[in-house]
């Protein structure tokens, strides 16, 4: 007869007849175990978050500039106070621009040095929480002449005075005693690019003498504030118009830009967006643009409407297509175009040979303008070459010195 083997010496000792019971195993519940990994997970998450948001990484992400698509500048303003365009409650809310997405990121591609600037579109009327640790500071002598202005659906814009004066005259500053001379050697430097970055705009203002003619990009943030500081340290100013390049729209200046393929009466009407931005410029010129001002018939209502409002256009030199010189003569408008781009190669020892090619034209004409982008290695051999530009015979002067004005209607 078959008798049952115990399963352990330990069931000896326990009455027959009677089951034992094993000892189970501890085992961690699934959902717990589960909550715990996904805690620590949301935990490494949070640290990562919070260090990339408040640790200052110089190497963490590219400056941009919140730009709004629309502003209204007061037609109450005070000479020599920033009009209500650089005040956030004051703007008037409208409709996007045809194509514009709020939120939008564009990159704007400088076309002679390929240098890239983010600029964010936030919908029309919102308030940018880009804060910069530099704010430009007023200085005297940057009042707006109030009967030089007009008003139109975007704010306020340039005109000719009913007197005849004219915002290239008014707005125009000093040349330097020397350049009357008989003979003297002139040159004009337009720098292009300020506003969008507040630390290359303070390092150029520190940098650079009163002579040096200043461009301001238009989606920039205190542009009204830092125009106003450069014109109160004796800078003359120009405002940048973006115009279409030729590998639009891979290559976006922003919003508003001018293009080829909209109607005269929709790039008049951009054009007057841009001239809205701020006040006290003595002229305009293209933000990129090359395909734009190659165009005939489309630069021609643009230089007619610049001239028009009493300004001077002033043609940087990047693109050897452009038509505006032909155009501007045929229309009267006051023009300049620069005779060598000083930065084509941002490097130092190219700067400095075009620094020294452009002396060379003076030499030969009495007269030579330059352009140059607002980057570091540019300001800091401009500067150089300025000091000493006075011991070799040659005047600095503001870019309406040498341009060429427009004649008397007769």
């Amino acid at each position: 007869m078959p008798t049952e083997t115990p399963e352990s010496t330990d069931d000896l000792s326990k009455p027959l007849g009677k089951k034992t019971k094993r000892k189970s195993r501890f085992n961690v519940p699934l959902p717990l175990l589960s909550r715990a990994i996904a805690g620590l997970l949301g935990l490494c998450v949070a640290v990562l978050a919070g260090w990339i948001l408040f640790v200052n990484e110089p190497y963490g992400g590219e400056p941009m500039a919140v730009v709004s698509a629309d502003t209204r500048v007061s037609e109450t303003a005070k000479p020599g106070e920033p009009s209500a365009a650089g005040k956030p409650d004051a703007v008037v809310p409208t409709a996007l621009a045809e194509g514009e997405k709020p939120g939008q990121t564009v990159t704007i591609i400088d076309g002679t040095t390929g240098k890239r600037q983010e600029v964010t579109v936030a919908p029309t009327g919102a308030k940018s929480n880009q804060k910069s640790n530099i704010k430009p500071e007023i200085k005297p002598g940057a009042a707006i002449d109030q009967r030089l202005l007009e008003t139109s659906r975007h704010g306020a814009i340039p005109k000719i005075a009913p007197d005849g004066a004219r915002p290239s005259d008014i707005y125009a500053q000093p040349s330097n005693a020397n350049a009357a001379r008989p003979g003297a050697t002139r040159i004009a430097i337009v720098m292009e690019g300020l506003g969008i970055g507040a630390n290359g705009t303070a390092e150029a203002l520190a940098k650079l003498p009163a002579e040096i003619t200043y461009a301001f990009a238009p989606y920039a943030t205190d542009l009204e504030r830092w125009v106003a500081r450069a014109r109160g340290e004796g800078h003359e100013v120009l405002l940048q118009v973006s115009m279409e390049p030729f590998d639009f729209p891979d290559n976006d200046p922003g919003p508003q830009t001018l293009l080829t393929s909209n109607a005269a009466e929709l790039n008049l009407d951009s054009l007057h967006w841009f001239l809205s931005r701020f006040q006290g410029y003595v002229g305009v010129t293209s933000l990129m643009g090359a395909r734009f001002t190659a165009t005939e018939q489309a630069l021609l209502p643009i230089v007619r409407e610049v001239g028009k409002r009493g300004l001077i256009y002033f043609d940087d030199g990047a693109s050897p297509r452009s038509v505006a010189g032909q155009i501007s003569g045929g229309l009267n408008v006051a023009f300049a175009r620069a005779d060598r781009v000083l930065d084509a190669v941002p490097t130092a020892n190219e700067i400095d040979m075009a620094l020294a090619r452009l002396e060379a034209v003076a030499r030969s004409k009495g007269v030579a303008i330059g352009s140059a982008s607002a980057l570091p290695v540019t300001i800091d051999r401009i500067a150089q070459w300025t000091r000493t530009a006075a011991a070799r015979g040659i005047t600095l002067v503001p870019l309406s010195a040498v341009a060429n004005r427009a004649k008397p209607a007769t």
